[in-house]
């Protein structure tokens, strides 16, 4: 799955969960905050390096769309 189409996908799970006339902007932070989280994870090793620079591709696509 290439990163925009991650991206699209988080936000569209967030969607239903969010309310007010602001829905994509919410659902968009609650994806952002799911990414921060990945990122952040102490679990990732040197090797791991590609799946950084995916989720960080991941993030910036949220923050475009």
């Amino acid at each position: 799955m290439t990163p925009k189409e991650k991206a699209k996908e988080l936000i569209d799970n967030f969607l239903p969960h969010s309310t007010g006339n602001s829905n994509i902007n919410e659902a968009k932070q609650c994806a952002l905050i799911a990414v921060d989280e990945i990122l952040n994870n102490d679990g990732f090793t040197q090797f791991d390096i590609y799946l950084t620079e995916y989720w960080q591709q991941v993030k910036q696509e949220i923050i475009n769309l």
